[in-house]
């Protein structure tokens, strides 16, 4: 992974973000997509599904749809300066993307059978929105809980482009299946959060700081549910990265590290990442990530 210097001055994007969870045989497993080695964003990481919020994400038509008032989603974010109209967007968009990205339809079902349903929207040229209206479809923000909020620093470190990023935690719905769409997502695998970070440290895969984090912080837990309710008792932290140079290297602080402006920890696990043979590590090395 190439590291970049360069000041992003643009705005951060509005996005959302699906951690996708089950109960596997060794434990919790989380599912993440291989982005397409093309794509100018991550391009050959692998990530969780997600992306930015699009304009209908907003549309009243679409929050029409939610089975929680928009308010009630605001509050659930944390996040008295959003209007009601961008808190729905972050759900919907996190939702649109899950499902565009790995076929993940967190939705319930009105007046058609669930398969047929299925079939009806991903076979629909209309906007998401449409398509779940003439499938008789609403979607279930219930399944979904927030987690953490990612906002990319000016210097980027691993992209030359900025997002605000709400990370939301869900379990896979019961009869679906995930998979990547062979698109902007060229592979796809379920691991552990341990597995994963041992497979990054072995060179097998790459993954970016956001991710490297969420994992450390996920290994904690036993199962999906223990995930879900810890999301539940607590207002999703912020992260705000704050990159700096020392010695000829890159670190990345975040909150709680001596080298960053907020004293207080956001997130378990290092409070720094290096960068150094090419990819971030912690100051500890791969046990770190866990301590």
């Amino acid at each position: 992974m190439e590291l970049n210097s360069v000041k992003v001055l643009t705005p951060a994007r509005a996005a959302g973000t699906v951690v996708l969870l089950r109960d596997g045989e060794q434990g919790l497993e989380v599912f993440m997509v291989r982005r397409h080695s093309a794509s100018d964003v991550l391009g050959g990481a692998y990530v969780f599904p997600g992306g930015k919020v699009d304009e209908l994400d907003a549309s009243p038509d679409l929050a029409a749809l939610l089975d929680q008032p928009s308010e009630q989603l605001r509050k659930l974010l944390n996040e008295p300066d959003l209007t009601v109209s961008a808190a729905a967007a972050l759900y919907v968009a996190a939702m649109r993307e899950a499902f565009e990205e790995c076929g993940i339809l967190f939705a319930g079902r009105t007046d058609a059978s669930w398969a047929t349903a299925t079939d009806k929207l991903a076979l629909q040229a209309a906007p998401f929105g449409l398509a779940l209206a003439a499938a008789g479809l609403s979607l279930r923000t219930l399944d979904m809980q927030p987690w953490s909020r990612w906002i990319t620093p000016l210097i980027p470190s691993v992209s030359t482009k900025r997002f605000d990023t709400r990370f939301f935690v869900a379990q896979l719905p019961p009869d679906q299946v995930a998979l990547h769409d062979n698109l902007e997502a060229t592979e796809s695998a379920w691991l552990t959060p341990r597995s994963a970070l041992h497979q990054y440290w072995a060179g097998e895969m790459a993954l970016a700081p956001p991710q490297i984090m969420s994992l450390s912080h996920l290994s904690r837990y036993r199962n999906a549910q223990e995930v879900l309710q810890a999301a539940r008792a607590s207002p999703p932290p912020v992260v705000f990265p704050q990159p700096q140079d020392v010695d000829g290297q890159r670190v990345i602080c975040y909150p709680g590290d001596p080298g960053h402006t907020v004293t207080t920890r956001a997130l378990p696990g290092p409070t720094r990442l290096v960068y150094r043979n090419r990819r971030f590590e912690p100051l500890g090395g791969f046990d770190a990530l866990f301590n």
